[in-house]
């Protein structure tokens, strides 16, 4: 996982077997009932969007058919891409992203809190600034 090249969120691609467009809406997401199981991407239907918080999907690389669109890319999506890759580093999984960590909540809390969002990503609380 950790030498993988991730799309940009916005992108939009066709999942293998799919009929649907997807677009990408964020990275390395694990389900509420398999915290063992790791997935590259979640994603909601194109052009709707998330309609509904119950059609999130979740997806891997090697599942995507065919990319469409790739999304925005910009000098703070490659810093967010940097450190997105050195956390994959700390996560122990094998080749079909599940978690082999012998310290599985350590390893979580790595998933749900990847970043120092105050350090390194602050947000604007007006997006219009």
């Amino acid at each position: 996982m950790e030498n993988r090249e991730f799309l940009p969120i916005g992108s939009v691609v066709l999942l293998k077997g799919g009929e649907k467009k997807v677009m990408i809406t964020g990275f390395c997401m694990t389900p509420n009932e398999n915290k063992h199981k790791i997935y590259d991407y979640s994603g909601c239907l194109y052009p709707e969007g998330i309609v509904n918080s119950n059609e999130i999907f979740l997806f891997d690389n090697k599942q995507i058919a065919e990319v469409y669109f790739k999304g925005y890319i910009d000098e703070e999506e490659s810093d967010f891409k940097s450190e997105l890759k050195e956390t994959i580093k700390e996560l122990k999984v094998d080749d079909d992203n599940n978690i082999v960590s012998e310290n599985l909540s350590d390893t979580i809390s790595v998933i749900e809190n990847p970043f120092d969002l105050n350090q390194t990503f602050e947000p604007k609380i007006n997006i219009f600034e």
